[in-house]
């Protein structure tokens, strides 16, 4: 095994593993969840074989699912910003993304935090759609998943800022 392959293996339990055994305890003001798992997404390689992206993708939410005892709704989420992954690329970075030339480390931070954003809200309008499941509730929904989405946004910025490798 290659090194790299190696390091998104160990992102992947790790991202797991704080998921379920500290952030999945946060509950702030009832409607404020952290779901940083979803940055092993994110930040996969974008050269990578996309049948095995969906199916990690599809993993780690079921993982998450069932140390959450959530019924499949991380797993479909997930597999969710997975599939749409290529198209938010694409619209955030631009030509960028068509030449395969993008280093997450390298791109400016507009692009970036315009890519997480997109990828986080469409993730969390997903994850408590399916959770409420009742369009009676939409507000609850709607407000769960913007507090939600900041949330977790700022802290996938600051953990791709703090273990970001400087290449200068």
């Amino acid at each position: 095994m290659n090194s790299s392959v190696i390091s998104q293996i160990f992102k992947f339990i790790l991202l797991v593993f704080i998921q379920v055994v500290i952030l999945n305890h946060i509950n702030f003001l009832g409607y404020i969840n952290p779901y940083i798992y979803i940055l092993f997404i994110i930040l996969y390689p974008i050269k990578n074989d996309r049948i095995v992206f969906l199916l990690l993708s599809f993993l780690l939410g079921i993982l998450v699912d069932i140390f959450s005892d959530s019924g499949g709704i991380n797993a479909a989420a997930c597999v969710t910003i997975a599939y749409l992954r290529p198209i938010v690329l694409k619209w955030s970075f631009g030509t960028v993304y068509e030449h395969q030339t993008i280093k997450f480390n390298n791109v400016e931070f507009g692009s970036k935090l315009m890519y997480i954003s997109i990828l986080t809200a469409i993730h969390h309008l997903i994850l408590f759609l399916l959770e409420v499941f009742n369009f009676s509730e939409i507000l609850l929904t709607l407000q769960k998943t913007l507090f939600s989405s900041i949330f977790t946004i700022l802290l996938c910025i600051i953990v791709t800022i703090i273990f970001s490798k400087r290449t200068k």
